[in-house]
């Protein structure tokens, strides 16, 4: 007997699916690549300094294509970053954007913790000892941050659009998992950098199975220290004894 056009045009339909699916099974599946990387420091002399500047290099990847991007992925956990003996801790964060992150002073006295250079620009304000403050770091950028009473402290947060980056260790190493085989602009930080340093190690690169090792990455040490302004853009004063919110035991 022969069939009707409904159910010729029917079993058309299912035959294009069952070829769709067969195409799909017999491609190659693209597997996340794990990218590992090394620092390696210009112009540096000493075992204890390059140790020193090892840490802290931050490299990250956006898709080259940004219709390919991963959504953003927020920490469950809340993100913390301690003033504790007169310091940051962690001295750099990467956070995703849109990221809350706490600043409680855990010091025996008061702190002013603000960001006005770039990246996210806040001013905390004057708070005690055993006090937090939160900060929301809602736009992409690198903010430098410091406190208004004492000079010597400082921290970066970098907030990323992407899931793919890491920090360096003690060693240099850097890893990066989980990435998907494709075309990427990769980014490199570090704070003796200058920007346009930056700007001239920024390159793409070809995430495959073939390419999980990202070579040397060579920097530029500079000696200089960066000297900052308070939150008024004035030299900071010398500590005031008479005055609680100045003192440095």
């Amino acid at each position: 007997m022969e069939s009707s056009p409904i159910a010729r045009r029917s079993f058309s339909r299912w035959a294009c699916l069952i070829g769709l699916l067969a195409c799909s099974l017999s491609a190659p599946l693209l597997l996340a690549v794990d990218l590992t990387a090394k620092v390696a420091w210009e112009n540096v002399s000493g075992s204890s300094e390059t140790t020193r500047k090892n840490k802290d290099v931050v490299v990250w990847l956006t898709p080259s294509d940004p219709d390919s991007a991963p959504s953003r992925q927020l920490s469950p956990a809340p993100l913390t970053l301690i003033q504790r003996n007169k310091s940051f801790e962690p001295h750099v964060m990467v956070v995703p954007v849109g990221s809350v992150i706490q600043f409680p002073n855990r010091d025996p006295f008061f702190h002013n913790v603000f960001s006005l250079f770039e990246g996210k620009r806040f001013d905390l304000g004057l708070y005690e000892a055993g006090t937090s403050r939160n900060v929301h770091f809602d736009k992409p950028g690198v903010s430098y941050i410091f406190c208004n009473i004492h000079p010597e402290m400082s921290a970066v947060v970098i907030a990323l659009t992407t899931p793919f980056h890491a920090k360096s260790d003690s060693q240099g190493k850097i890893a990066i998992f989980d990435v998907p085989p494709g075309r990427y602009r990769l980014h490199l930080w570090y704070e003796a950098a200058m920007p346009e340093e930056l700007d001239a190690m920024t390159r793409e690169i070809t995430v495959a199975d073939d390419s999980s090792n990202l070579g040397v990455l060579s920097l530029k040490f500079s000696s200089l220290a960066k000297v900052h302004k308070n939150k008024y853009g004035q030299d900071y004063e010398p500590p005031n004894p008479g005055n609680p919110a100045y003192v440095r035991p």
